[in-house]
This record gives C-alpha cells, structure tokens and sequence, in this order.
C-alpha cells in the first residue's frame, strides 16, 4: 500500500479508502443488506493487514449502526492514532423533530457528539458534510465546524456531492473569515458517472483539495455481467437512480479488456478511476474477500491509451445526479 497527502495536509491516506455503509446493522431497515458486527470483521481487519488506514462511514449508515461497528473493529486491529476515521452529517438519525437533520449549529454540535459516543473515540479525523444544506447559511455551518475543530472534537473538515459553485462558496467563504476549509470532496465518481469531470474535479484540483470518489465500481455493476445482480442491487433504490441502459456497453468493454489482462473486472473498472486526474483515493466497499484483493492489485494495473480510449469513447453526457441525497 502507498500512502498520499490528503489534499493540501500533511494527513497521509492510503490510496484506497474502505466505505463502512455495508458495515452496520440490517434490522434498522435503513439498509437491510448490511453485515452485522461478527460478520463485518473479517473485512475490517482485513483491510487494515493490507495496509488500508482510512475508513468512511456516515451518521445516518444504519441509523448509527455503521459507526458503531466500525469504531469497535478498527480498534481490535489497529491502535488509534494508526488509522484516519472519516464520518458525514447531514441526514437525519432516526425519527424525531426537524433539527435532527441538516448543517445548522444545534444539528452539528449535537450529530457531532452522538458520533463521537457511537464510534467511542475522542475525535473525528475527517468530518464531511453529506450534502449541501439550502437551508442553512454555509456561514452557520463553517463556523460551527471550525468552532468543532477548536474543541479538539474534530482534525479535519471535508465535503461531499454538491455542485461546482456551492463548493466554491464555501471555500472562499472560509477565506474570508479565517475559518476551518473543507480539504476533501467526496464526488460520485465511475466508468458510467463522468459529470464531475466538468464540474467539481477541475476545482479540486485548482484549489489543493483531495478528490475521494464514492461509488468508484458503480455499485457493483463494473464488477460483473449485468445478469449477475445482488441484494443490494436489487434493494437499493438509490443505486438504481444513478445509471441508465446504455451503460451496458461500457461495462461489456471493462469485461473485453479485463478477459484480455486476465484480470477481473473490478481491477480494470478501478484502475481507470484511480489513475484519473485529481483522484486521490477511491472509496472501496467489501463483501467477500476478494474486493479488497482486487482493489489493491488494481493500483499496481498501468492501463494503456488504447485501453483507456476504449474505455472512455462510448460514455455519453447524461444529467447531474446523485447531488440530493
């Protein structure tokens, strides 16, 4: 495994993030294909012996369920200040009144220490809006977040799916006042999902910010014939949103190319993410050992021109999506 700064820190990452939603518990219905703790351990430790040190996870992932098996597993396997947690807020915990969602600073401060409490640490190493609050002035959010790092409760703040000139409002909007500025973006980012080429990954790369895509495998379906469906793909709606038909014959060239290396789709699907301009680590997620295997072999993978154009020729310009939720 090869580490990086996080963007424009001095935080060492490791190439390839392991993304925690899987990793929860499936009776809050919330995300009924989650493994529980006994079966999410075998992955989290896994992960953690083939050098990966940053994990993702969120709030709202099992209404809270997330946070609190990935915070006991890192800690059976590896000492604290070894790995770099990452958790988002913005989406409500659980049913209950209307502050119990969105960025204001009643939701921050009280998201923030009902995360700390889930995960049983003392800090938050990277703490990211989920997605752009209209109703709450980015003024509130930054300088709640950054009155969050000065309490020692956070080391650094990032963001997640949003459009190019909301992002760039905060990050100047941060300038202006001295407060704390978002060092990452979490864009949704693939094969099949190019829009961010136009949009936020230019700014990131303008403005020293780390780009760690989520969904880098399209919810699996870089991985394998559209036939060979999931759970997840067949229970989680969302997903179903993000892509269109057409995208069949993009993933019919990952297969060529990956038969071709003898290799499998996922490490040709991955590679081409991670090599991407701007990307500084994928968010991986893991169900079977094998996806972390492929991942890391998927780095050491140099694609070529021609496989790159083949891979990049057929994608047509589609609508933004996957930036409300």
């Amino acid at each position: 495994m090869t580490y990086v700064n996080l963007g424009n820190t001095g935080l060492k990452i490791s190439r390839l993030a392991l993304g925690c939603m899987t990793y929860g518990d499936p009776s809050t219905g919330t995300h009924d294909w989650a493994l529980n703790e006994d079966d999410s351990r075998p992955f989290i430790r896994q992960a953690i012996e083939a050098g990966i040190n940053f994990f993702d996870t969120a709030n709202a992932y099992s209404v809270g369920g997330s946070e609190v098996v990935v915070g006991k597993l890192v800690k059976e396997f590896a000492k604290r200040e070894d790995v770099v947690l990452a958790t988002k807020v913005h989406f409500p915990v659980g049913k209950g009144g209307p502050n119990r969602m969105g960025l204001s600073r009643k939701a921050l401060i009280a998201e923030c220490d009902a995360s700390l409490k889930r995960m049983g640490t003392d800090y938050i190493d990277l703490y990211q809006i989920h997605r752009w609050d209209p109703a709450t002035p980015i003024e509130e959010t930054l300088e709640t977040l950054t009155d969050l790092i000065k309490a020692g409760k956070v080391r650094y703040i990032g963001a997640s799916s949003m459009y190019a000139w909301q992002f760039s409002k905060a990050l100047y909007t941060s300038k202006i006042n001295g407060w704390a500025r978002f060092v990452s973006m979490q864009p949704h980012y693939n094969l099949l999902y190019r829009e961010e080429e136009r949009e936020i990954i230019p700014l990131c790369q303008d403005q020293g910010v780390a780009v760690i895509p989520w969904s880098p495998l399209a919810r699996g379906r870089l991985t394998k014939p559209a036939a060979d469906d999931s759970l997840r793909s067949r229970k989680d709606p969302f997903a179903q949103s993000l892509y269109l038909p057409e995208d069949q014959k993009i993933i019919d060239v990952v297969a060529q190319i990956a038969s071709e290396r003898g290799v499998p789709m996922a490490q040709i699907a991955l590679a081409w993410t991670a090599s991407r301009p701007g990307i500084t680590a994928p968010i991986i997620g893991a169900t079977k050992p094998h996806h972390i295997t492929d991942a890391v072999d998927a780095l050491d993978i140099d694609l070529t021109e021609e496989e790159v154009g083949r891979l990049e020729n057929l994608y047509t310009p589609r609508p933004v999506s996957g930036l409300s939720r």
